[in-house]
């Protein structure tokens, strides 16, 4: 069954790099007009069937700079039906050796910026006869330890929790929900993980012996906005290829077989 999303408009943050261009470009698939924000516009402009998204410079940090983007998609397309929270992303850096200005400024890009472009969006849908969508992009972190990037993870956990009770809050017009990513192949892999060695190494671990790739992400994000996901709210969707397999049994059994590494280049250190 396709899905058609002709006629509405998208905005997501961060959507122009890695998983966030993936998934602005899998809603200009399904037909929606898309715009996507961040703080500096992309090198190359996203693109799909002859259509890009639109560009707007924004710093989701700031309450002020966040109405009037959505003011400004509302007075140029009539109507902000779907938001998605991509923006977000930690560097590496060791809890008890991070300053606590460090530590607030990830809560900040993690939890609190989706809250304020969500307060914003929601006070338009309320409005829209056919109210809204709003996706969170979560991840597997929140629900795991995440050593060397511990803010992160505990905001990522206070991104679902936050999903789960707005979907509470704004009810029945407004929608919420949380896709949980796991690892995620984007152009920034490379550096990550050591090339296409330990590119391979790491997809060892995952069950179904590949990273994400930007496209699976936007693929659940175009089926929550969806009229097939109509009755979906307040839940999370997990795309990680079947998590992580358990280090015990790599102990236990001795190595894995070999995967194939990936073709390209994670989701932890995107940003807006």
């Amino acid at each position: 069954m396709d899905v058609s999303l002709d006629g509405t408009v998208v905005l997501v943050t961060g959507g122009v790099r890695g998983v966030g261009a993936g998934i602005s470009r899998k809603f200009l698939e399904a037909g929606a007009a898309v715009v996507a924000c961040a703080r500096r516009p992309p090198e190359h402009a996203v693109e799909y069937g002859g259509r890009t998204v639109h560009f707007e410079s924004c710093d989701i940090r700031d309450a002020t700079a966040v109405r009037d983007l959505t003011a400004r998609i509302v007075a140029e397309y009539g109507s902000l039906d779907t938001v998605v929270n991509n923006a977000g992303g930690s560097p590496f850096a060791a809890a008890a050796e991070a300053s606590a200005k460090f530590h607030a400024k990830i809560v900040e890009l993690n939890l609190l910026a989706p809250l304020l472009v969500s307060q914003a969006a929601n006070e338009i849908m309320q409005k829209q006869p056919n109210g809204g969508s709003i996706v969170m992009v979560s991840s597997v972190s929140g629900g795991r330890p995440s050593p060397g990037t511990a803010a992160y993870g505990a905001a990522k956990a206070g991104l679902d929790n936050l999903a789960a009770s707005l979907a509470v809050e704004w009810a029945p017009k407004v929608r919420i929900n949380s896709i949980v990513v796991g690892l995620v192949e984007t152009e920034l892999s490379d550096l990550h993980y050591g090339g296409p060695d330990g590119l391979g190494r790491v997809a060892n671990t995952i069950p179904m012996l590949r990273m994400a790739r930007p496209e699976d992400v936007g693929n659940a994000a175009v089926f929550l906005a969806s009229p097939l996901a109509s009755y979906i709210s307040g839940t999370t969707l997990t795309v990680h290829g079947g998590g992580e397999r358990p280090a015990f049994l790599a102990a236990a059994a001795g190595p894995v077989p070999a995967a194939v590494a990936p073709s390209t280049t994670d989701n932890t250190n995107r940003e807006n």
